[in-house]
């Protein structure tokens, strides 16, 4: 085994990792390795923002995971997308912009011990990234952008995050906000202010016309240009490197690298930080003996800490996909059945790039309450002028509106689990949907709250008309099953490392992001999150990450 040497040693660039890779080599005395197991974001498809339907369920830039059967889906199997390339899941997520909502962060705040997690002081490292088109040529403090409500006080310029507005519209998801609007949810242009509450298009991370993912914003160019920076992709980390000192405590000096054919010892004279996601965390930890001590003495691996928290907590937004029919207004559906609509679509994003290769996978969004008792926002809409029955199948040969409906605050908790102590096996992904009498209220009520906003005047001239699930469906019972038959994730896992207090149990890591019981280890992704946040969670990750990278900076 050949040895190499860095001051830090950053595993996964995926969101988080670009990010700490471009914040820790800012200083020209840290020596930098970031490591991935995907190759190199080069892929055509990756870049092209509708791509995501060539990069999900390809091995070139999909892990392909695969959920265990879940019972609250009546034993239904799902697929699991996670990134396998530079970016990781920004290079083949849905691009939306969001950071959820502010109780949530003072939420975290509460339950860590430590207001560095609030709001208000997180709102800061959103904005720290953040290059907002709002604010292109303005300076804070200058413009008609500050007169008209002090825009930049909560988003920020100049940053490496592109936000941009989308380059298309359409008719059918017009009249949808309209609906919504007399259904009582207020229009809004801006999801990101800390309520969330409204509806409206979705801003995204894209950069005229094209999806801006982490590995452009954060390692090109400034990364790459820097000699005390390396990148290693196709490069799978198969252990942590963690020795037990003459005190009996817990160091991690490094990581074991397969590349190339070889197995690699790299070590760590600071800290490794492990930025894998929330499956790849939890199970390079267990491989590594952390976890469950039950656990990994059944997949014979030697238990260095019994921490039953890693590959725990397991939280996720399931969304309901419900589908309209409609009439006189065209969808993508028909647009996008010929030869010539086809090709229409692609000489439009070759000009302008814009139109439907330049969508997101959901365009409009709403958020709202399944029920007035929620004191927030509980439920989060996807809606998409386009109907299939099931992703990557071809679309309907009818005209029809997609309008999913997701509870954004779940009950539910799953695991990640090693099946061996292989680190080419799968892990077994288990969400646990739907586990919860509280979450089965939730999704009946969800698609209640549809029916109103599809019932509404605003949506009448195109005579909408319920194709799945279907009117015949109206109890609770019946409507909590039929969730079961048709529901999907939308690839939001969070929470197998979860940060916590001392005293708790399930915590995996302390409110500095810091292994408890393992110098030199650090968890920097979405498998941190105590509880998920109000919203799609990627650029979530990219400020849990510039959190951790000042105090990895500064020692603490």
């Amino acid at each position: 085994m050949s040895e190499a040497e860095f001051d830090y040693v950053v595993v996964g660039a995926g969101t988080a990792g670009c990010l700490l890779a471009n914040r820790l080599s800012a200083d020209p005395s840290n020596r930098v390795l970031l490591i991935e197991a995907g190759g190199k974001d080069n892929y055509h498809w990756i870049h092209i923002p509708v791509g995501y339907l060539y990069c999900i369920g390809n091995p070139r830039t999909d892990w392909l995971y695969n959920t265990e059967p879940d019972p609250g889906l009546n034993s239904r199997v799902l697929r699991y997308p996670r990134g396998k390339t530079l970016g990781g899941c920004s290079s083949i997520n849905g691009m939306i912009y969001m950071r959820g909502q502010a109780q949530g962060y003072d939420h975290w705040a509460s339950l860590v011990g430590d207001d560095a997690w609030n709001w208000q002081n997180s709102l800061a490292d959103f904005k720290a990234h953040e290059n907002h088109y709002r604010l292109d040529g303005i300076k804070p403090g200058q413009g008609q952008a500050d007169d008209a409500g002090g825009f930049s006080a909560l988003h920020g310029s100049g940053g490496e995050w592109r936000v941009e507005k989308q380059r298309l519209r359409w008719d059918i998801l017009d009249a949808f906000a309209k609906a919504a609007q007399q259904a009582g949810i207020p229009a809004t242009d801006d999801f990101n202010q800390g309520s969330n509450e409204g509806v409206g298009y979705f801003e995204v991370n894209q950069k005229d016309g094209w999806r801006w993912n982490a590995a452009k914003a954060f390692l090109r160019p400034a990364c790459v240009s820097r000699p005390n920076f390396t990148l290693w992709s196709q490069a799978q980390v198969v252990g942590l490197h963690i020795e037990r000192q003459a005190d009996n405590s817990l160091r991690c000096q490094g990581v074991r690298v397969r590349r190339g054919g070889q197995t690699v010892l790299v070590k760590a004279h600071k800290e490794v930080v492990l930025s894998a996601g929330s499956i790849g965390t939890p199970q390079l930890l267990q491989l590594s003996g952390l976890g469950p001590a039950s656990l990994l003495q059944q997949h014979g691996i030697t238990v260095l800490a019994d921490k039953p928290g890693v590959g725990a907590n397991l939280q996720d937004h399931l969304q309901i996909r419900t589908v309209f029919k409609v009439q006189g207004v065209k969808t993508l559906n028909t647009i996008a059945s010929s030869l010539w609509g086809k090709a229409m679509i692609g000489l439009e994003y070759a000009m302008k790039r814009s139109g439907p290769m330049s969508m997101a996978p959901s365009q409009l969004g709403a958020f709202t309450r399944s029920d007035p008792t929620q004191i927030h926002p509980n439920i989060q809409y996807h809606v998409q002028p386009l109907s299939l029955e099931a992703f990557g199948e071809p679309l309907h040969r009818f005209n029809a509106f997609t309008a999913s409906v997701c509870n954004l605050r779940p009950e539910s908790r799953g695991t990640v689990q090693i099946k061996s102590n292989k680190p080419d096996d799968a892990p077994a992904i288990a969400p646990n949907y739907l586990s919860t009498e509280a979450d089965r209220k939730v999704a009946a009520d969800s698609l209640r709250v549809t029916r109103n906003i599809v019932a509404q005047d605003a949506l009448a001239a195109y005579k909408p008309e319920e194709y799945k699930p279907g009117v015949q469906y109206q109890s609770d019972d019946e409507l909590a099953k039929l969730a079961g038959d048709i529901a999907t994730t939308i690839f939001h896992p969070v929470g197998t490392a979860k940060m916590g207090k001392a005293d708790d149990p399930q915590a995996v890591v302390d409110a500095h992001l810091k292994v408890y019981g393992v110098a030199g280890l650090r968890v920097v992704d979405a498998s941190i999150m105590p509880t998920i946040t109000s919203g799609n969670t990627n650029s979530p990750t990219l400020m849990i990450a510039e959190k951790a990278a000042r105090w990895i900076l500064a020692g603490q």
